[in-house]
């Protein structure tokens, strides 16, 4: 269903979707709770969902763009949405992620009160819910404060490292809200995985200014089997090489093993048996990730970067698409 009937529209919602009706509801629930709702429009980008997801969206004021999944790509695809959208600023979501606030919204706007900001990123938790890992239940040391980078015509980030610049980049579509005319200036790369802590690159070092404000939380949670996490550790490993130009290893599992061990034996609400479950689960992304490290490594280190390139299409070819909840 077309949203006719707002004509002042400040924020443009942008989500990419395919068949994604177990979560869209949820999402877009979340998104028409907002305080700021009034001045804002939800674009989604379909690329030939065929679960239901086409009928559930005529049931919202919102605004539906079908793409030919072979044209999809992370990159462009967000490119599209930004093009299509009529507010002064655009955010960037997922079709499983769900506003934690109704003032989500209206808290990242706040800092575009500075001229100088092009983005602001947030945070995604995962809440208290039997069937996700409890080693990711949210659970804050301290209340979260804004911070922000900002390196003048890129003077100083430049200079860095690959592996220091990537500290300034822990950047996030699955919550992010951007100017419109930055976005316009600075587009995403045309790339499959990536092209949100690439844009934060690109940002810093053309001089724009970029926020983080982790108060602006969405839920946001993937059940992860040995092959998810898999092609998961390998996406990352594959992105810090090339784009950063270091490899990034899991922790050591003699110091995770029994760290994971720990954690869940202290969490009193959960029983013996879903402590095992948990237990096995945990242990199982060790083995992922450090098999994806040791396949990365090798294909670095003899081969290289033409030799990392074939690997990720043998490996990982597509980013894998999560789930709520365990599928047997």
């Amino acid at each position: 269903m077309e949203n006719t009937e707002i004509y002042n529209i400040l924020v443009s919602v942008v989500i990419p979707v395919k068949n994604g009706a177990d979560t869209l509801k949820s999402c877009l629930d979340g998104l028409f709770r907002q305080t700021i709702k009034e001045q804002m429009e939800v674009i989604v980008i379909d690329s030939g969902s065929k679960d239901g997801t086409l009928e559930l969206l005529q049931q919202y004021p919102v605004k539906v763009h079908h793409l030919p999944p072979a044209e999809f790509n992370h990159g462009e695809t967000r490119n599209l949405g930004v093009s299509l959208a009529a507010g002064e600023f655009v955010v960037m979501t997922v079709q499983d992620a769900t506003p934690a606030t109704d003032d989500w919204l209206e808290m990242m706007l706040t800092h575009f009160a500075d001229p100088l900001v092009a983005g602001v990123c947030g945070q995604q938790i995962v809440p208290h819910h039997p069937d996700k890992n409890p080693l990711q239940w949210f659970m804050p040391a301290s209340e979260a404060k804004p911070f922000s980078y900002h390196f003048p015509e890129g003077i100083g980030f430049k200079e860095l490292t690959g592996k220091e610049q990537h500290k300034f980049c822990n950047w996030d579509d699955v919550n992010a809200m951007y100017r419109k005319t930055a976005k316009i200036n600075l587009p995403f790369r045309k790339l499959m995985f990536s092209e949100d802590t690439l844009w934060a690159k690109d940002a810093l070092e053309a001089g724009y200014k970029i926020v983080y404000d982790y108060r602006a939380r969405v839920y946001h949670y993937h059940h992860q089997n040995y092959n998810f996490y898999f092609k998961r550790s390998y996406i990352i490993l594959y992105q810090n090489f090339k784009f950063y130009n270091y490899i990034s290893y899991p922790k050591n599992p003699l110091v995770s093993v029994p760290r994971i061990i720990y954690r869940l034996l202290r969490m009193n609400q959960l029983s013996i048996s879903e402590k095992l479950k948990w237990l096995r689960y945990n242990f199982t992304l060790v083995r992922a990730g450090w098999a994806a490290a040791m396949f990365f490594t090798w294909y670095a280190k003899v081969k290289g970067m033409d030799g990392v390139e074939v690997s990720q299409k043998r490996f990982v070819g597509l980013p894998p698409q999560g789930v709520q909840a365990k599928k047997n």
